[in-house]
């Protein structure tokens, strides 16, 4: 008798939790929901995605990527449907021109009013229909001030043949074309396939100088002092810097690229509820500092940032002054021939180095 019991006890319970594959809590509504999210590598504090289930209920299966290029080719192939992806300003605008993104509600997503006006109404997404802005800063130079005796102000130094074996230049044919074009004089937005020539021409010249082509491993390289000088992004320089106090990070006199990541939902997505969910959870307060603390990237959220310690608010590596800013210019897509181009060239570049 008690076998049946409890056979019949057992049974009751897998009916009942037939067809429930969610929690009933009303505070987590999307709870046992899932969703897809596709972000820059070491661009997160390790705790977020941890912090967003359990206070949501909703998994995240996390990837991420190196390039804009790379994000967009996986996206593209189809291979996974991502619900959140995490691009540049460029490719944003690529991305609304093919109509790959949906537009946001912004409903559920009422901590974008943290985002500082000068982050809005950008030239990407003007009317602010499909982007809500993650983190910003600039392309440089870091630079081991043991090993560089001189004044680092110019993308000449790359090209100085006493450091050869120790420059380090950026796996991305925009970042990489952008450090050649504006050495030249040239806008890094160029159209003028001679220009593009004539920098391939100088990325090839450099190419015997060059220690490697990378991406995040730059921070290990220049924090481990393998290189002299390196191309980066101001957010990874910052950390590069509180990790080794020899290293210094320089914008070029000549110019160069003032970027915006932002946090998008693909028409892939299956689940844009949790998607804007956690576009919502990244702007609260609280885990914008903890990610602009941990990653050192630049925050465009006003209220984090007003919670930073003072010395790193007032670092103008960061957070550069206005003057600086008006300098740089922003990419923008170049449309399917001219980035097939550089395509083809940056193709061309690698093959030379081998």
């Amino acid at each position: 008798m008690k076998k049946i019991v409890l056979l019949l006890t057992s049974l009751m319970l897998v009916l009942t939790g037939c067809g429930k594959n969610v929690e009933t809590d009303p505070n987590k509504p999307l709870a046992g929901t899932t969703i897809y999210v596709y972000n820059w590598g070491d661009y997160i504090a390790e705790d977020t995605i941890e912090r967003f289930t359990k206070e949501t209920g909703i998994k995240v299966i996390y990837d991420t990527f190196e390039s804009n290029e790379a994000m967009y080719a996986k996206y593209k192939s189809g291979a996974i449907n991502y619900d959140v992806l995490i691009p540049s300003d460029y490719m944003i605008e690529k991305l609304i021109s093919e109509n790959e993104l949906l537009p946001l509600n912004f409903d559920n997503i009422p901590n974008a009013k943290y985002i500082d006006s000068s982050f809005k109404n950008l030239s990407y997404d003007p009317q602010n229909i499909y982007s809500v802005p993650y983190m910003w800063g600039t392309l440089g130079i870091i630079y081991n001030k043991e090993m560089v005796d001189e004044e680092v102000d110019s993308w000449n130094i790359l090209w100085d043949s006493k450091y050869k074996g120790k420059i380090i230049m950026m796996e991305s044919v925009r970042d990489s074309f952008a450090v050649a074009l504006k050495r030249l004089g040239y806008s890094l937005n160029s159209t003028n396939k001679t220009e593009v020539d004539e920098a391939f021409a100088t990325l090839v010249e450099q190419g015997p100088l060059v220690q490697a082509y990378v991406m995040d491993q730059v921070k290990d390289k220049m924090i481990g002092e393998e290189a002299a000088l390196a191309v980066i992004y101001a957010g990874d320089a910052v950390y590069c810097m509180d990790q080794n106090e020899n290293l210094g990070y320089a914008v070029p006199k000549e110019g160069t690229n003032f970027f915006v990541d932002a946090m998008v939902i693909p028409k892939t997505s299956k689940n844009k509820e949790g998607a804007e969910a956690f576009i919502n959870f990244m702007n609260d307060p609280e885990i914008a500092l903890n990610n602009t603390e941990y990653i050192g990237y630049s925050t465009p959220h006003t209220e984090a940032k007003a919670m930073l310690d003072e010395e790193v608010r007032n670092n103008p590596d960061a957070y550069p002054p206005k003057e600086l800013i008006e300098k740089c210019e922003v990419f923008v897509d170049l449309g399917p021939e001219m980035t097939a181009y550089y395509n083809d060239k940056w193709n061309e570049l690698k093959a030379s180095l081998r």
